[in-house]
């Protein structure tokens, strides 16, 4: 898990692909309302688009002469799976600090 973690996070770092993740949070989408929605070329896009499938983050169904491309919700789920593990980290600095600032005030 951790490695296709990794892969996903490292492809969505990238900016315009982050963009596209952004998009697509809102709906399957056309290469062509991605590419109107990003304001980029459509090998560009095309690009980004493959390497995204290719970890996982999306896939793509075929409609008539279209591509639509929608988020696989079991990518995201890892993504979150992998993110809440340091829920607990944090939450614990967070204790900590309260009762350093607590302790100080006084």
């Amino acid at each position: 898990m951790i490695n296709t973690v990794q892969q996903q996070l490292t492809a969505i770092s990238e900016p315009n692909r982050f963009r596209i993740v952004e998009l697509l949070r809102d709906g399957p989408r056309s290469v062509g309302g991605i590419v109107d929605g990003l304001v980029m070329g459509q090998p560009q896009v095309s690009r980004h688009l493959r390497l995204l499938a290719e970890v996982g983050v999306v896939e793509a169904t075929k409609h008539a002469q279209q591509r639509i491309y929608r988020l696989r919700p079991e990518s995201m789920r890892e993504l979150s799976d992998w993110t809440q593990r340091f829920a607990g980290l944090w939450s614990e600095r967070m204790d900590r600090l309260g009762s350093f600032l607590d302790g100080t005030e006084q």
